[in-house]
């Protein structure tokens, strides 16, 4: 029996990966765009045209099903037919994805079943991954030792939350009444505040009269009056009243801007009218990040082959994107482009997020 395999370890549950086996949305991110035949039990068809090894589209029967372990479909693909069965299996660091597809009935050359398992590869160690990443980041996923485990906020109920509020009140009043005996004690230990000392006579009034006689007249008995001379701007008494000091609070901080995404391109392999380029992107930032790299390629070049990425081409423009990038990690995508010109070995520009990739 001729038939094609592969299969991946994946440090995630069986749940998430089997959820990304079987929901048409999933799947067509990872793999190919996938209709469900109305009023047909289990029927699919597979929009493979145009991948490597795929010559037409697949109409798939699912002959058995058993979540979230197995999967088995009857493929129909022009005058072939194959049965293609997906296994998931627990292991202590996640799951083993495990892909094997038989021909049942007409020819498969050995060409077309080479390129085929390369696209199944390409899928299950690179797009794929990408995806499971993406779904345990959108699920908030707080994973501890367990695959499995997630992590549960206490929640106390009935009389036991009844007594543990009456126990935080009773602390809350204990530790306000050892706050006021404290306040009460430092208190009455502070020393008496002193008496005021006599100030020294205040100077006279600039609007005094400087007669002597006015003076002796408003003078108190049994004193010597004093002739008062009216003061000058430059001697008048300097005023007592402190000024406000300006605050010296610290300053607020002001906050650093978030290191930007960088990327590196690599030329992985050439051959006539067709190259493997690859870009690693790189988030140095201590948050996540949200990335988008374009490339330009070369007229008349266009995309043969993706894996670690979403992506859309407009004419010469790709533009990849994938889920957001965690603190200080780094993704690497490749992809292969074809019916370029003979000395053509690596796109005209690549950015990240606008900025120029490395490498070119």
């Amino acid at each position: 029996m001729i038939e094609i395999g592969t299969q991946v370890d994946l440090a995630h549950p069986s749940d998430r990966v089997w959820h990304a086996l079987t929901d048409p949305g999933l799947l067509a991110r990872w793999f190919t765009d996938v209709d469900v035949v109305a009023g047909a039990s289990g029927r699919l068809l597979l929009h493979t045209v145009g991948m490597p090894g795929f010559d037409a589209t697949v109409d798939a029967q699912v002959t058995e099903l058993r979540a979230p372990e197995l999967l088995v479909l009857r493929c129909v693909e022009v005058d072939r037919r194959t049965l293609l069965t997906c296994t998931v299996t627990p292991i202590t660091e996640g799951c083993r994805l495990a892909l094997r597809e038989s021909l049942e009935d007409g020819d498969w050359p050995d060409e077309d079943r080479g390129r085929r398992q390369d696209s199944y590869e390409q899928a299950l160690t690179g797009r794929l991954p990408a995806i499971l990443d993406w779904l345990a980041f959108q699920e908030v996923d707080l994973r501890g030792g367990d695959a499995d485990a997630t992590a549960v906020l206490p929640v106390v109920t009935g009389d036991g939350g009844r007594a543990a509020g009456r126990r935080r009140l009773a602390l809350v009043a204990a530790l306000a009444g050892v706050l006021l005996v404290a306040g009460l004690l430092t208190w009455t230990m502070l020393p008496a505040e002193p008496e005021p000392a006599a100030g020294p006579v205040p100077a006279a009034s600039p609007t005094a009269t400087a007669d002597p006689a006015a003076a002796t007249s408003r003078a108190p008995r049994g004193t010597a009056a004093r002739p008062t001379a009216t003061p000058s701007a430059s001697s008048a008494s300097p005023s007592r009243t402190p000024t406000a000091a300006p605050s010296r609070g610290t300053p607020a901080p002001t906050p650093s801007a978030v290191p930007p995404l960088t990327a590196r391109y690599t030329n992985v392999s050439t051959r006539l009218l067709r190259y493997t380029g690859a870009v690693a992107v790189d988030n140095p930032a201590g948050v996540a990040q949200d990335w988008t790299v374009v490339v330009t390629l070369a007229p008349g070049s266009t995309l043969a082959d993706v894996s670690g990425a979403e992506w859309r081409q407009d004419r010469e423009t790709v533009t990849f994107t994938g889920p957001p990038l965690p603190a200080g990690r780094s993704r690497t995508f490749e992809f292969e482009v074809r019916d370029a010109a003979p000395r053509t070995k690596a796109p005209e520009s690549c950015t990240v997020d606008g900025n120029p990739c490395d490498g070119l």
